[in-house]
């Protein structure tokens, strides 16, 4: 399989992990659209979030945005979470990921 977020999964390509678990991790955007923008990628590849049925895995993923917008101390001030499913969802990357962004003001339309 040719997904890049598979081979960081799997160790084939180094990144760095801003947090990991045996289900998920979570690295931060190479093109970044907030000042805090990380991305909450489980390890089982599912291509995007319809092809996921897994509740614990989902609701892992936004336990795991909550606390890490807490150590990133966007909490607070608040911060936004997105899953873009297929390509008139803007999913770009064809592996389920969550999306959080904080550090400025999230209040744009949203699409």
């Amino acid at each position: 399989m040719d997904c890049i977020f598979c081979k960081i999964a799997n160790k084939e390509i180094k990144s760095e992990l801003v947090h990991e678990t045996d289900e998920l991790f979570v690295i931060r955007d190479i093109d970044p659209q907030a000042p805090t923008h990380l991305l909450i990628i489980p390890k089982k590849h599912f291509r995007d979030l319809t092809e996921c049925k897994e509740t614990d895995l989902l609701g892992n993923m936004l336990i795991t945005a909550a606390t890490l917008a807490e150590k990133e101390g966007i909490a607070k001030s608040g911060f936004r979470t997105v899953v873009n499913t297929n390509e008139d969802g803007g999913q770009t990357v064809f592996h389920l990921h969550m999306h959080v962004l904080g550090g400025r003001p999230q209040t744009g339309r949203m699409g």
